[in-house]
């Protein structure tokens, strides 16, 4: 290893330089620091992983910080497939407390088993239990949640309570919507419950929430376009105009009358290859500006196959009847309304026919829960830098570029997940 990543005596990371170290040199800090004080607690450093609260007792919390900040990769990943330890392929929760992982997983087979829930539906409900967890974690400085709730357990109810109360606080001071953290407890209630139904624990410290927490989400809230709906449609659509029109709603957040006058002289993609492919538009509601293409391209270049001709006038959806060379915003609503159906979509959601605005919503869905995947991964960075706030990372430590860059990587996962049904 470089003079530049050399450790000191005392602190092993104290002359460490993050900003230098290759994923190369984070796998030699781990044999050369991290690992003797695994053996020197009694554990296999080839089989044990180390959970964080391990790094934390031991002072090693910057060793995580700054793998994700400069190679952003979590312990779990930077385990697996830098390391090439074990053969850990499952859900990277945060806790490592044995019994906790138990109650978490056996609830969540519980619901699928029991309940008949989609895939999607268990992972949602999975993101949301290990939103808590981490900042059960957080709160309490511990990632046991069993043992304060078991039968016979020394700790006072009153104390499980306030645990259980500490982490949402402390979910309270993030840049979370009322209808996140509405979802988050939701699924904490449920998941206590199920563990006082089957005699694993005496309380539900999450019962008094309801009450504790009055957030509301505004009566103005757009109606939820679930991944699930947007999954159907992408199985429905027989052609390529049908699958260009659910991306152009879904995945790029257009309006129907932006995508009923799509032109191709608007797409952009000679771009850098770090850089994304856009469209722009010279007239919009809040005024000129681009949408970038993170997802989609493919659908596009299917369409576009299906649309060269001599006689093609350059628009995506063109119309041979009417004023315009291309379909109306009355014609992209009827064609919606078509595929809907056929994807046997409710007649109902939320008290809505579905709808290309409903549909565009879910991209703003999206999007939104994205930004808040970003501030989760940042905020073992902002406690690096001594502040308890990830937006202060964002914006004073990440260059407009790379938080762009973050934010595009994290969408373009997003919809893969739902386009790709196969």
């Amino acid at each position: 290893m470089s003079e530049t990543v050399r450790k000191a005596s005392g602190d092993p990371f104290a002359d460490v330089r993050w900003t230098t170290c290759s994923l190369e040199d984070f796998c030699e800090l781990y044999w050369e620091s991290v690992a003797p004080r695994l053996e020197a607690d009694g554990r296999d450093p080839e089989t044990h992983r180390p959970s964080h609260q391990w790094f934390r007792d031991e002072g090693l919390r910057g060793f995580l910080a700054a793998l994700r900040r400069h190679h952003d990769r979590s312990f779990g990943d930077f385990w697996r497939e830098d390391l090439g330890l074990g053969d850990d392929t499952g859900y990277d929760w945060a806790t490592d407390h044995d019994e906790t992982l138990d109650a978490l997983q056996a609830f969540l087979e519980s619901r699928r088993s029991r309940h008949s829930l989609r895939e999607s539906s268990i992972a949602a409900k999975r993101r949301r239990l290990n939103r808590y967890v981490e900042a059960y974690r957080e709160a309490n400085d511990t990632d046991d949640l069993l043992s304060p709730v078991v039968r016979d357990s020394d700790v006072p109810t009153h104390e499980a309570v306030h645990a259980c109360y500490a982490a949402f606080d402390w979910l309270n001071d993030r840049e979370y919507g009322a209808r996140t953290k509405l979802r988050v407890r939701s699924v904490v209630d449920d998941w206590y419950q199920h563990l006082v139904g089957r005699r694993l624990a005496a309380v539900n410290p999450a019962t008094g929430l309801y009450d504790e927490f009055k957030w509301q989400v505004e009566e103005s809230d757009p109606s939820q376009f679930s991944p699930d709906h947007v999954r159907a449609l992408v199985r429905a659509a027989e052609s390529p105009r049908e699958r260009l029109l659910v991306v152009a709603l879904a995945a790029w957040g257009l309006r129907a009358n932006e995508v009923a006058s799509l032109h191709v002289s608007q797409i952009e993609r000679d771009v850098a290859d770090d850089e994304t492919a856009y469209v722009t538009f010279e007239e919009r509601k809040n005024g000129p500006g681009e949408v970038n293409l993170v997802y989609g391209l493919g659908a596009l270049d299917a369409r576009l196959d299906d649309l060269v001709g001599d006689e093609w006038s350059g628009y995506l959806f063109p119309s041979n009847q009417g004023a315009t060379a291309h379909v109306t915003r009355e014609t992209v609503w009827s064609w919606f309304r078509e595929l809907a159906e056929r994807a046997d979509l409710p007649e109902e959601i939320d008290g809505e026919r579905p709808s290309p605005q409903l549909c565009r919503r879910f991209w703003y869905d999206t999007y939104t829960s994205v930004l808040e995947s970003v501030m989760e991964g940042l905020e073992d960075i902002a406690a690096e830098q001594g502040s308890d706030d990830p937006r202060v990372v964002l914006s004073n430590y990440l260059s407009a570029e790379r938080s762009r860059k973050v934010r595009r990587e994290f969408m373009r996962q997003e919809l893969s997940e739902v386009f790709e049904t196969e």
